[in-house]
């Protein structure tokens, strides 16, 4: 009633081990898949595509609990895809993190006591590469290890030789199509790193710093700005205010001085400033500020640059030569000496960018960079989005990318670097300029050279989707797997790396979007919500949780944490019950196993099927259909849910308990059970294969006989339904639910058993008299039965005999203490709500809490007045 996999079958094997021990596994077996090529994707098929690219990592970095739980989604697409009869393609490969890479081989070389410079550009990237095979792509191991099906025989780098040549060939087609140019502009510096650096590796923090107020001219001709960056006086040209203040009108196209430079700047007026905020004037630095740029350029003013690339003051003067903070120091005691300082407030907690890597304080600094002129390129992958040609999810997300790609500035692509793709453009003695293409011969000949800076790391990775099947070239994987079904990432690189594929895309691929659909995903924090960070001592090595729980454990506690854009808390309490789930299915399996579980011959039809079995076939094409849903709109913790709901609560503690009598008791219902109980099982552990791999794929080949599930088919939801079936089973679980909640009320131990009289007559669960009785623990009546209980619940009555079971008095004394504290409890919230003053002043969630006390209260005193009138007399 679902559909199997066509594997040929071998004998089934009903053995298994008495505990899974995922360490013993998960290993051989991901070898296994590998060495059969389970993974790898045939350009040539004529099955439908569904590709997925991985988010390059760093080939430095090691995998972390974000890796962790984006190739856990990723995983789980594709292996579902692949069942589904998809050529799939989960294309690996890792980015060559120009900046991250470099600072690792000079630490080395530092310990050596040598620096680049020492070796020279050549050796220097000769060493690079040294290091990149030695040490580099720790994380390939680490995502064998998490079960990722990615096809290795794929792997790429960003700086191997095929996507060498398509940066170089999309360098040069943007550069003859003019969007691509060099120009002075302002960037963020790193003073350690030596380099421009991107947006997305500049990290704002509160630092404590110091805002200084300073007079600029004298008397009714001076004006007062406040700066937290003193230094950069040294570099003004202007200052600035706004049009319509009334304040400095008549200061506009007036100069006034700068003080200790014995230079006069003029005063312009600039619909930028905010006249409502501090003095309504600001101090305009165009070389060291990329707002204070923008002006300058407004008003064709002079930039004067007052620090070199490593922040130290260049002014000829008694600053000269003095560090950047140093400086700092220097010029606000010498305003003080002067008179000049209005103010100071100290510590003044601002935002203050950081180089990701180093964490020095960034720099803004005028220099001549190239750039991208993503004018038309942002229109081009904002229109893909509003057009339709590409869908976000979920779809509340589409306005922060339009935010940004609406938006987008000019896009600096340079960096001071040695490790990465070198500027294809070479400098002739007369001044020209030649960019050369991937077929093309340098130019040659005294006084030629080539650009010594290389591109951002995001220029290439922004190729990824596309470059890693072979584009410039029209290979049979590009014409295959392009466009990517889908891209999986977190919405923090929305803008940076997306956005660039967008751009980038869109525009080698003659207007065709990287992929279908961009499904986005929140960021992995501690069980408090926390950003898990080593500095505050919470973050976590996944390896060291698999090693202690298995990696299914993992895998399943980040799926079930995965709801769209959202963030993942986890905790390690989290992972063990992730564990003891695996260790259910291991358990409840190998139970069905002993007790003849099979997948042989065909199911028998409905008709000859108990309404058990009925019932349970029936929840399970409702589940199938459920999780097809879920999948379809990336709901992967929905998804994880109702298997994890389906497979504990209706699977093992329902339907196999229910079984158990009919297993017990053999005969024909119990080879229709078997059968079922397989059916079921097969399907269960193809479903929950591509979130928890390794425990399903060996549960299922000892079940089934076959192959493997990895590629097993997907099941299909078959139509079958029995509402007559699920509604006798809910009637059924409503008696047992009743009972058990009765019994512990009356202190009656899980196992102890009890007389009972079982009026079903005239009900459908007349014919699950003996699984009821073995589910609660209830005897035949027996002579000398007298009910001291009943309880008419779904249809039927059960009579219990509880005389000689419990102390009546005790018990009686007991609930009569939880019934006043259970009445004064009710008074004191009817007070309250009584009350008008309190409900006039009070917040409406408290007033709801208190609601909720006394509803809570009355439902107390219902249930222990019918638990006391249950009661045997005394």
């Amino acid at each position: 009633m679902t559909e199997n996999t066509q594997q040929q079958p071998s004998a089934p094997n009903s053995e298994l081990p008495t505990q899974y021990a995922p360490a013993e596994v998960e290993g051989k077996l991901y070898e296994r898949w590998v060495e059969r090529g389970y993974f790898e994707a045939d350009a040539k098929s004529d099955k439908p595509a569904y590709t997925i690219v991985i988010p390059p990592p760093n080939v430095t970095g090691s995998l972390h609990l974000g890796h962790a739980f984006e190739h856990t989604l990723i995983d789980a697409l594709t292996r579902r895809k692949r069942m589904q009869g998809y050529e799939t393609l989960w294309q690996p490969g890792m980015d060559h993190a120009g900046i991250a890479t470099q600072n690792v081989v000079e630490r080395e070389l530092a310990k050596e006591g040598k620096s680049r410079h020492d070796l020279g550009r050549e050796a220097f990237v000769e060493r690079v590469w040294k290091w990149k095979g030695e040490s580099g792509g720790q994380i390939s191991g680490q995502m064998r290890r998490l079960g990722d099906g990615v096809d290795w025989s794929r792997e790429r780098f960003t700086m191997d030789e095929g996507l060498s040549q398509a940066v170089q060939t999309i360098f040069k087609k943007l550069y003859d199509d003019e969007l691509i140019y060099r120009a002075e502009r302002i960037i963020n510096w790193c003073p350690r790193c030596l380099t421009a650096i991107s947006d997305i590796e500049v990290e704002y923090q509160d630092d404590d710093g110091e805002l200084v107020s300073i007079r600029y001219g004298e008397g009714d001709a001076s004006i007062v700005v406040a700066t937290t960056r003193a230094e950069t006086m040294l570099g003004d040209t202007a200052v600035a205010v706004h049009p319509e203040d009334e304040r400095y009108k008549h200061l506009v196209g007036t100069e006034i001085e700068l003080p200790l430079t014995g230079r006069r700047i003029p005063v312009v007026a600039d619909a930028h400033v905010d006249p409502e905020f501090g003095t309504g004037a600001v101090k305009v630095t165009p070389a060291h500020d990329p707002n204070d740029f923008e002006i300058g350029q407004r008003h064709n003013l002079p930039s004067l640059a007052v620090m070199d690339e490593h922040a130290v003051i260049t002014v000829h003067g008694p600053f000269l030569g003095l560090d950047r903070l140093e400086a700092r120091s220097a010029i606000v005691a010498a305003l003080r000496a002067e008179g000049r300082i209005v103010a100071e407030k100290r510590p003044y907690t601002h935002s203050v960018g950081h180089c990701s890597r180093c964490k020095t304080t960034i720099e803004p600094r005028l220099s001549m960079q190239w750039w991208v002129k993503v004018g038309p390129l942002a229109k081009a992958a904002g229109d893909a989005v509003r057009d339709g040609k590409v869908k976000i999810h979920p779809q509340e997300m589409e306005k922060r990318y339009f935010d940004w790609v609406d938006n987008l500035h000019d896009w600096c692509i340079s960096r001071q670097l040695w490790w990465g793709h070198r500027i294809p453009v070479w400098y002739g003695p007369n001044g020209e300029v030649v960019c050369v293409g991937p077929d093309e011969q340098p130019p040659t000949g005294d006084g030629w050279h080539q650009d010594t800076d290389v591109l951002d790391t995001w220029f290439s990775s922004g190729l990824w989707p596309f470059s890693t099947l072979g584009w410039p070239e029209q290979t049979e994987s590009l014409a295959k797997f392009y466009p990517n079904s889908v891209l999986v990432t977190g919405y923090d690189i929305l803008f940076f790396w997306v956005a660039r594929m967008m751009m980038f895309g869109l525009y080698a691929m003659d207007g065709v979007p990287p992929f279908h659909t961009i499904a986005l995903h929140g960021m992995v924090r501690d069980e408090r919500g926390k950003k898990m960070s080593k500095s505050f001592g919470n973050a976590v090595n996944p390896l060291d949780w698999m090693d202690k729980y298995g990696s299914d454990a993992v895998r399943f506690t980040l799926a079930k944490g995965a709801n769209p854009g959202v963030d993942v808390p986890i905790g390690e309490d989290w992972v063990q019950a992730s564990r003891n789930f695996a260790n259910k299915i291991w358990n409840a399996t190998r139970f069905a196993l002993m007790n003849g579980a099979t997948i042989e011959g065909e199911l028998p039809p409905a008709e000859q099927l108990s309404a058990t079995d009925r019932w349970i076939l029936s929840r399970l094409n409702k589940t199938v259909a459920e999780v097809d849903a879920f999948y379809e709109d990336y709901q992967f913790s929905k998804l994880s849910e109702a298997l994890y709901h389906f497979a504990w609560d209706e699977v093992f503690d329902w339907y196999v308990e229910l079984s158990k009598t009919t297993f017990f008791a053999g005969g024909e219902a119990a080879k229709a059970s078997g059968r079922v109980l397989g059916e079921v099982l097969d399907v269960l552990m193809r479903l929950l294969h591509p979130v928890v791999p390794f425990v399903t794929e060996t549960l299922w080949t000892t079940l089934t006989g076959r192959e493997s599930i990895v590629i097993a088919e997907w099941p299909t939801d078959s139509g079958f339904r029995d509402e007559a079936a699920e509604a006798e089973i809910e009637n059924l679980q409503q008696v047992v639910t009743e009972v058990r909640r009765f019994r512990a009320d009356q202190g009656l131990q899980p196992g102890q058993k009890v007389p009972a009289r079982l009026d079903l007559a005239g009900t459908p669960l007349a014919a699950h008299e003996g699984a009821i009785r073995q589910l609660l623990r209830l005897q035949p009546e027996g002579e000398g039965f007298s009910a001291t209980a009943t309880l008419p619940v779904a249809g039927a009555t059960v009579a219990l005999d509880l005389s000689g079971t419990i102390d009546v008095a005790a018990e009686r004394k007991r609930l009569a203490k939880d019934l006043a504290a259970a009445q004064k409890e009710k008074q004191q919230a009817e007070a309250k709500l009584g009350n008008e003053a309190f409900l006039a002043k009070a917040p409406d969630n408290v007033v709801d809490k208190i609601k909720g006390r006394l509803a809570k209260a009355e439902a107390d005193i219902a249930r222990i007045e019918a638990q006391l009138a249950g009661l045997p007399a005394a």
